[in-house]
């Protein structure tokens, strides 16, 4: 009987492969400083584009260290610092002493600040209902679904290569 495993293989990896094409035109359009400057825009609110993806991940991460932060943003921490000073002096957030180690300081967002991401929560709302105006729901709730299981699974400690000893 033929083995079916290279086929299987071939199919795994133009799924991969697929997959991994989305999430970079995914991720390209996320990273384009015209789409936070529209975000922003939309929401009504006066923001430095810079200053912005680091404000709504101390909203949705908070406390955060700056280092981890620097880390999901993907820049530097010394850059991330001096920006967080910047958000820190609009009176958006504050920083605190960890709860885990006190000798790293956290970011945590202040009610202005707060308030400043519900208005971009909003406009956000506003834009998803227009991208998902033609879905049915069902759909929506199926991406939703497997996109949070994905990120589960990416976030995961990575998985042991089968081929290595334990």
């Amino acid at each position: 009987m033929p083995s079916r495993k290279n086929v299987q293989n071939t199919h795994i990896s133009e799924q991969i492969r697929a997959l991994h094409e989305a999430l970079i035109d995914i991720v390209s359009v996320m990273n384009r400083p015209q789409r936070d400057e529209m975000m922003v825009r939309e929401a009504g609110i006066s923001l430095d584009r810079a200053l912005f993806p680091l404000l709504v991940g101390i909203e949705r991460l908070g406390p955060i260290g700056i280092v981890d932060l620097a880390d999901r943003v993907g820049r530097d921490y010394t850059t991330v610092s001096r920006q967080v000073s910047k958000l820190e002096g609009l009176g958006l957030v504050e920083r605190q002493a960890g709860a885990a180690d006190r000798r790293v300081r956290e970011a945590i967002v202040t009610p202005k600040g707060k308030a400043m991401t519900d208005a971009v929560d909003t406009a956000r709302e506003r834009i998803g209902s227009a991208i998902f105006a033609t879905w049915d729901e069902r759909d929506v709730e199926e991406l939703i679904r497997l996109m949070r299981k994905f990120a589960d699974a990416v976030t995961a400690d990575p998985p042991s290569d089968p081929a290595s000893p334990p």
